[in-house]
Parts: C-alpha cells; sequence; structure tokens
C-alpha cells in the first residue's frame, strides 16, 4: 500500500510543477530521477542516460528530424502563398469559398508539414487577410484557422504517429495509413460544415465576385495549379505511397520527403544556402524539443511503472468494475482532458506507455485504440477554454478577432470532430482497413 502511495503522488506532483511553470521536459526527467532513486538507488542516473541513449539511437525516431525537416523547408519556401493563390482559383466562386480553400491548404500542407503549430500559423498568416478584406463572419474565419491548423495533427505524416507508434508498439507505417481516412473525414466535415453554413447565410461567407474570378481564364487557371499544386501533391503521394505500396519503411519515406522538399525548393527557384542554414537551425531546435520530452517521457513512464504503478491502474479499473470498452472510454476520457494543460508531445509519452499494454491485454485492438486516441487529442487541441490552437490564432490574428470570437467560431467545428470520433467508434474499419490491405499488399 505504502509503494502505491508513492506510485499514486507521481502525477499529482507533476502536475503540480507543471502548473508552477517549469517545462514540461525538466518536470518529467526530475520526477523520474527523485521517485526513481527510491527503486534503482543511485543507479537512476545510469537508467536515465540509458533511456537518453536509447532514444538518440532509435531508427524510428530517426523519422522525426527528416518529417520537421520537410515541412519546414516548405514552410521557409514560400510554398504556402502559392497553394493558397492556386486553390482558390477553383473555390473562389462557391459559398464560403475562401474558408474552403484554407481547409484544403491546410489539409495539404499538413500533409507536407505533419508539425503541430507550424500549420496553424502559416495558414492563418496568408488566409486571415484575404477573409478580412471580403467580411467574412469573424467567428467563421478563427474557427476555420483553429479547426484547419489542428490538422497538422492527425492528417500523415503526423510528427504525433511518429512518435506514439513505437511506444506502443505497434508499426508507425500502420499508424500513418490508419490516420488517413479520419484525417480527410474531418477535413470533409469542416469543408461540409462550411459550405452549409455558408450557403444557408451567405453574409457569413461571400463568394468572389466574377470581375475577381474573371482575371484568370480556364487555361490560365489551369497552368496555375499545375504549377503550384501538383508538386508538393506529388511529393506527399510519393511520400505516402511509398509506405503504402511497401517501397520504403517511414524513415525511408521521411529520407524521400526531405529529399523532395529541397528538389521542389530548386525547382520553384527559392533556394539558398540561407534558406537551407535557417531551416537546419530551427529543425534542430524542434527536434531537440521533442527530443527532450520523449527522454523525460520514457524515464518518468519507465519509473511509474517499476514502481508497480501498471498494477495500480489495472486494480483501480478492476475496482470501478469496468469492462473493457469502459477502461477504453477512461483512458480517452482522461487523454482529453489532459490535452487541456498539457502539449500533445506530453500527454502521448506520459500516458500512452501506460494505457497502451493495459489496451492490448484487454483484447483491443491497439491501432484503432491509437487512431481513436490521436483523434481524441486533436479535439482537446481546439476546445475551449484551454485550447492551444486559441492560443496560437491570438499570436496571429488581428484585434478585430476577439478571443470571444474565437470560442464560439470553434464550437462548429469541435461538434464535426466528435462525429468523426463517433463514426472511428462505430466503424473500427475506418482506421484499421488501409493498414491491413496495404501491409499485405507490401508483402505481396
Amino acid at each position: 500500500m505504502g509503494n502505491w502511495l508513492i506510485v499514486g503522488s507521481m502525477f499529482p506532483v507533476l502536475f503540480l510543477f507543471i502548473f508552477m511553470g517549469f517545462p514540461v521536459a525538466f518536470c518529467l526527467i526530475a520526477m523520474a530521477f527523485f521517485y526513481g532513486i527510491g527503486i534503482f538507488g543511485t543507479a537512476i542516473a545510469q537508467q536515465i542516460l540509458g533511456t537518453v541513449y536509447t532514444v538518440c539511437t532509435s531508427y524510428e525516431y530517426a523519422a522525426v528530424p527528416l518529417f520537421v525537416f520537410m515541412g519546414t523547408i516548405l514552410e521557409h519556401s514560400g510554398l504556402a502563398g502559392k497553394l493558397f493563390g492556386a486553390i482558390n482559383l477553383w473555390t473562389g466562386r462557391i459559398p464560403g469559398g475562401l474558408a474552403v480553400g484554407t481547409i484544403v491548404m491546410a489539409t495539404i500542407f499538413a500533409a507536407a508539414s505533419g508539425i503541430i503549430g507550424a500549420v496553424e500559423v502559416i495558414v492563418g498568416l496568408f488566409a486571415i487577410p484575404i477573409m478580412m478584406k471580403h467580411q467574412y463572419d469573424k467567428g467563421l474565419i478563427a474557427g476555420t484557422i483553429c479547426a484547419g491548423g489542428a490538422l497538422g495533427t492527425i492528417i500523415p505524416p503526423s510528427i504525433i504517429a511518429v512518435i506514439y507508434a513505437p511506444m506502443a508498439n505497434i508499426s508507425i507505417g500502420a499508424l500513418l495509413m490508419g490516420i488517413v481516412f479520419p484525417g480527410l473525414l474531418l477535413s470533409a466535415s469542416y469543408i461540409i460544415y462550411i459550405f452549409g453554413r455558408c450557403l444557408i447565410r451567405p453574409q457569413d461567407g461571400p463568394r468572389l465576385s466574377r470581375e475577381e474570378m474573371a482575371e484568370h481564364g480556364f487555361v490560365e487557371k489551369l497552368a496555375i495549379t499545375l504549377k503550384s499544386l501538383v508538386p508538393p501533391m506529388i511529393l506527399i503521394f510519393a511520400v505516402m505511397g511509398s509506405l503504402i505500396l511497401g517501397f520504403a519503411a517511414p524513415t525511408e519515406a521521411a529520407a524521400l520527403g526531405a529529399a523532395g522538399s529541397v528538389l521542389l525548393c530548386v525547382g520553384y527557384g527559392q533556394f539558398t544556402f540561407k534558406l537551407l542554414k535557417d531551416t537546419v537551425i530551427d529543425v534542430s531546435k524542434v527536434t531537440a524539443m521533442i527530443m527532450f520530452i520523449i527522454v523525460g517521457g520514457n524515464a518518468f513512464a519507465g519509473v511509474f511503472m517499476a514502481n508497480g504503478g501498471g498494477s495500480l491502474v489495472e486494480n483501480l479499473i478492476r475496482a470501478a468494475n469496468l469492462e473493457h470498452f469502459g477502461m477504453m472510454f477512461l483512458f480517452l476520457f482522461i487523454g482529453f482532458l489532459a490535452g487541456f494543460v498539457l502539449d500533445c508531445y506530453s500527454i502521448m509519452l506520459v500516458f500512452v506507455p501506460i494505457f497502451a499494454p493495459l489496451v492490448a491485454k484487454a483484447g483491443i485492438d491497439p491501432l484503432w485504440f491509437a487512431v481513436l486516441f490521436m483523434l481524441i487529442i486533436q479535439t482537446s487541441y481546439i476546445t475551449p477554454p484551454m485550447a492551444p490552437s486559441i492560443f496560437y490564432l491570438k499570436g496571429i490574428a488581428p484585434k478585430e478577432i476577439t478571443v470571444r470570437h474565437m470560442f464560439t467560431g470553434i464550437i462548429p467545428f469541435v461538434i464535426c470532430q466528435w462525429c468523426v470520433i463517433g463514426l472511428v467508434l462505430s466503424f473500427p474499419k475506418l482506421g484499421t482497413w488501409l493498414p491491413s490491405v496495404a501491409l499485405t499488399f507490401g508483402r505481396g
């Protein structure tokens, strides 16, 4: 019982220090060290150093800096502006066309980046001014940017998926393929909502006038699209296609994406050594942050489990008389609540090593649970009042868009999120069919 009291205090103390403002990575490592002394003695220092070595030499985690590089160099190259212009040539005349184009752009850029926050900032910087110029409803603008930017969490190649899979002992490639349909369903649900709302209330999302759209003929629009939209789409399909067809492992696909993004920069005439230098610096910062949290999360989870944390959670679930699916819903709810106070990386690294073994032991498909858990994390990412996506938006939005606009504007998109979660809960094949078919095809 004494040991359970000790291990049971790990999470409350962890959250206490996080609320006090200490960096999450430092909190995780410090907690692992001080609680680990009771089990391993002074050898805990060697245990933590061993965790650092394991993470830094992991073949699976090598995909992280490569995917970050792919997204960062495309961000620096000015590709976003070309994409937005090409998409709006086709969506401008439909109700809410600029907002629809923003979601399409966010979907494409999420597939080319996979970096949380980066998609929202980049898309917002381009989309907000033009939607404000055409007098779009401010709540619709805020909701579109927050929801579209959050797609970086669930649209492959998601960095979150690359981190989650090794910790849950499932294939990175399978998880990346598993989130394809749910991610596209989310994007489609946003577009349907925007179109329906602006069809009923045209003043919320006015169409562009014929005069504005008449500047480009069909042939010219096609040429602009081929130049601005097709090359990045080819890159995205090359990365995901190599995974789905079994031609490359996730790390190899990430390397293909990184090399392809450099070629795109060269092709668009944007490549310079200063661009490469800035990209490498930014990638180093982001990768170091992610890896530091991974080390802390692994060390914390290891000490928690070594202290009997797994048995404690299992006994609590048994005492609550929860069935297997009741346990799964509890884990998803905990992940949702944690999203209000922790970043996505920390949630994965703190909870997945604890939840994943229990889910597998209960006979629940770990891939299905992984897809649901990622959807839940994304939902908490955009759900007020603590939504990180709103904090990102506040940093780039003009003063005319208030916090009230952000809170009210995001609610319909949160409802879209829950509808998609309901679909994946009702039809597990939405998250498991593509990996099963693709991996079978790849082996064949």
